[in-house]
């Protein structure tokens, strides 16, 4: 049964994060805009995701814990280029994109430097949730935030407090994926109270 219930949340897990930028990304190349969506949030979820798969790859933890990290790093990159393209200069994406890279190889120097990192990833992921609300509380608009990506995010971060339980049982991951669950779950539903209702063209 425990088995089963892994194979079930690891699997679903990778499945759902294969797809869920692809709403977000979908309904901003729609709209032809970036309205709604807070840049730094993107940038501060960018770092956080980038630390916590340096941080799994460091210590050797399971591969079926992390494989969707790839894939949510290289879908926000895409969002990160559509916002800048629609703000009107793509070029100023590189020097962030550059910043990211290099701390791939930094992190990994000394242990304490990773570990530091670690326990700071949850309050820059933290931060890119607060960006955000902060974002829609002051435009009190949603724009082109899909409520369906944050809402698909708290089932991944809700899956992943069950594998890490079953797995590694590591305090910081656990602690990092229980405020995310908590904080993705408020963004979705501040994303729906904003929503504004399509108007229709005859």
């Amino acid at each position: 049964m425990e088995a089963a219930l892994l194979w079930f949340c690891n699997w679903s897990t990778l499945g759902v994060c294969a797809a869920l930028k692809l709403p977000q990304i979908h309904a901003q190349l729609a709209a032809r805009s970036a309205r709604g969506l807070s840049l730094p949030s993107l940038l501060l979820e960018l770092a956080g995701f980038l630390v916590f798969l340096r941080y799994q790859c460091y210590y050797g933890n399971p591969l079926l814990t992390y494989l969707e990290y790839p894939v949510l790093i290289a879908q926000d990159i895409i969002l990160l280029l559509c916002v800048f393209h629609f703000n009107g200069n793509v070029k100023q994406a590189a020097p962030y994109l550059a910043g990211f890279v290099c701390s791939w190889f930094v992190l990994s120097l000394q242990k304490w430097i990773m570990d530091l990192a670690m326990n700071l990833c949850t309050f820059i992921s933290a931060a890119s949730k607060f960006a955000q609300l902060q974002y829609l509380w002051k435009a009190q608009d949603s724009g082109a935030v899909s409520a369906l990506t944050w809402g698909l995010s708290a089932y991944t971060c809700a899956t992943r407090i069950v594998t890490t339980l079953m797995t590694t049982n590591d305090f910081t991951i656990l602690t990092r994926f229980a405020v995310m669950l908590a904080l993705n779950i408020w963004v979705t539903a501040t994303v729906l109270r904003y929503r504004k209702p399509a108007v229709k063209t005859e």
